[in-house]
């Protein structure tokens, strides 16, 4: 799968599946397991896509900035309720409040992308164009960070510099924990 809106949606679905086992979930620890993988593929998608499709999207359709600033916000909203996510102990009633307010973010922002950005991308960007852009997506995806840090930078070029290193610590700390490996 190349194309970039292919590969992003395909991401959308993968992640509505944890949201599903998420609340199928009884056991705390399984909730949390399941919320560290929601975290870190939301965060991999996020840094993906601000990096390499929201610059495009920016230059390519009309009122890309409008548009662009407007998802930024909405990742970064995201991005606060995961980093209070982010380590918290599944027994706390809080932990079930955040991920509801995180899957419900989550679940409009991925309507809004697919029903009304995605559907202007795809007209205006060439088939080629949104192939190259999905390699690229899959090889940031691979690079990216896998915790969230809403204090880092989210516009080029500064995201895109400070990236590889916050993304070597997460991995670090991740290889070091267990996290995302179960």
């Amino acid at each position: 799968m190349t194309d970039v809106i292919e590969l992003l949606e395909h991401d959308h679905r993968e992640v509505e599946q944890m949201f599903t086992e998420y609340e199928q979930a009884t056991d705390p620890q399984e909730r949390r397991t399941i919320a560290d993988k929601i975290i870190i593929e939301l965060v991999r998608h996020s840094e993906a896509e601000e990096q390499a499709v929201y610059p495009m999207i920016r230059n390519q359709i009309e009122n890309g900035d409008t548009i662009v600033e407007h998802e930024i916000d909405e990742h970064s909203q995201a991005e606060r309720l995961m980093k209070e996510l982010d380590g918290m102990d599944p027994n706390l009633p809080e932990f079930g409040v955040l991920m509801q307010q995180l899957m419900t973010a989550i679940r409009e922002h991925v309507e809004e992308e697919e029903n009304v950005v995605f559907p202007q991308f795809r007209q205006t960007v060439s088939p080629e164009e949104l192939d190259k852009l999905g390699k690229t997506v899959e090889a940031l995806k691979k690079i990216v960070p896998t915790h969230p840090h809403p204090k880092a930078p989210d516009h080029p070029p500064f995201n895109a510099l400070l990236a590889p290193g916050t993304a070597l610590v997460d991995r670090v700390r991740d290889m070091l924990s267990g996290r995302g490996q179960q």
